[in-house]
């Protein structure tokens, strides 16, 4: 069954795609401020909630400030941890150690542990959402099958609670099982393919529009990527020249078998752009880190410069360099500075930043700002970053750019 549906998934019979034929057209970086605010702000409540997970696990309640004193890179903050810890003390309680009093320690807050209380719960509620993303990814794999170690960076991405391949993996044997990679680490591999998951993000959002849907589905039409170009490229000729002869090559679902397609061909780039697509889908805030991704591409049939792809495509997706690090994002997801359509552990988040925000101690003077004043201040931040066009910048780049991080010092013009 698994083999016939992906068989007739795409009509991998379309040979007079298996070549390149499209001219590419060279394209400026356009930094997004309003992305990149998110993605700034973000981080911290990333950053948090995963130390709030350690303190969890912690067999005594507690860290100390030696344990995460070289995690700053592994929370992916700019500053050091010690710091960032102290700068939410709504979050968490500073105490000195039972034996050792020069020694900070840290504690959940009352506060911290009535959000994590309510985080538990949307985990079970949307536990069936969980499996099915957790099913999908596996499911654009050759194997079937993920290493460990490389689910727990996309853990927080991707939704999926502390520890779940403890708590979340073992309670449904039929859908996962654990097995040993080739190389010996520990994995887990789909145990059951699902018809109703095969299908993508991108085919569901169309499948409103009835009769482009039905062309497709006879095979007469190809799916069209919805695109939101920064300001000014949407009227250039050449590019949507370009676009256009993009978007007439045939959709080819991440879930199909694609090793008989030409890896340098057109029509594998566009079956590479439909495969992040759908990954950055599965994401709660339509974003993750580069390297995450890297560490996934063979199994997902990826070409080794694959990440070309997202400054070739500003349309679909925004390459960021903020935080001292590069974050893809999936531009269709946001809509003037927040998400279209929030998952409930999204919302939940942004509640849990809230409470960071109107908790915030300023290292100015000491003082914890809380109550309205914090309130008004993360509201005028909301405001000024909430048009997602408003605030781009051109970079002149070349087509290195995903493989060569740019700084922020580069030249650049505001338009």
């Amino acid at each position: 069954m698994m083999n016939k549906l992906k068989n007739a998934l795409v009509p991998l019979t379309n040979l007079q795609f298996q070549h390149r034929g499209i001219a590419k057209v060279r394209l400026k970086w356009v930094k997004n401020r309003s992305i990149d605010h998110i993605i700034d702000k973000e981080t911290d409540l990333k950053a948090a909630s995963l130390l709030k997970d350690a303190i969890k696990r912690s067999s005594t309640g507690f860290l100390t400030a030696k344990t995460f004193a070289d995690w700053q890179k592994l929370l992916g903050l700019t500053v050091p941890v010690l710091r960032f810890m102290r700068r939410y003390p709504t979050l968490f309680h500073e105490f000195p150690h039972p034996r050792w009093n020069s020694l900070p320690c840290f504690r959940l807050t009352e506060t911290a542990e009535l959000l994590d209380s309510q985080e538990q719960n949307i985990y079970t509620l949307h536990e069936n959402d969980t499996v099915e993303r957790l099913s999908r990814l596996l499911m654009m794999m050759k194997t079937r099958t993920v290493p460990l170690q490389s689910l727990y960076p996309l853990k927080f991405d991707l939704g999926f609670p502390d520890s779940f391949e403890k708590t979340l993996i073992p309670k449904y044997p039929e859908n996962f099982q654990f097995v040993k990679a080739p190389n010996g680490v520990s994995a887990v591999r789909l145990a059951r393919w699902c018809d109703e998951f095969a299908v993508s993000a991108l085919q569901k959002s169309n499948e409103c529009e009835s009769d482009q849907y039905r062309e497709f589905k006879r095979g007469k039409t190809a799916l069209v990527f919805p695109m939101r170009f920064p300001r000014g490229y949407g009227g250039q000729k050449k590019v949507r020249f370009w676009m256009d002869e993009f978007q007439k090559l045939p959709y080819i679902s991440p879930y199909a078998d694609s090793s008989k397609i030409d890896p340098k061909s057109d029509l594998m780039e566009k079956r590479v752009v439909g495969v992040l697509h759908e990954i950055l889908s599965l994401c709660l805030h339509k974003k993750t880190k580069r390297n995450y991704l890297r560490s996934l591409r063979e199994e997902l049939n990826l070409p080794h410069k694959f990440t070309r792809i997202f400054t070739r495509y500003p349309g679909i997706f925004y390459l960021s360099l903020k935080c001292k690090t590069t974050t893809v994002t999936l531009r269709e997801g946001y809509a003037r500075g927040k998400l279209v359509d929030p998952h409930p552990l999204a919302r939940h988040r942004d509640k849990f930043y809230h409470v960071m925000r109107t908790g915030l101690l300023y290292r100015g003077d000491g003082s914890l700002k809380v109550g309205e004043d914090a309130l008004m201040v993360d509201s005028m931040e909301n405001d000024e970053m909430g048009d997602g066009d408003s605030e781009e910048e051109e970079v002149e780049t070349s087509d290195e750019f995903c493989e060569d991080e740019v700084s922020d010092s580069d030249d650049s013009s505001s338009e």
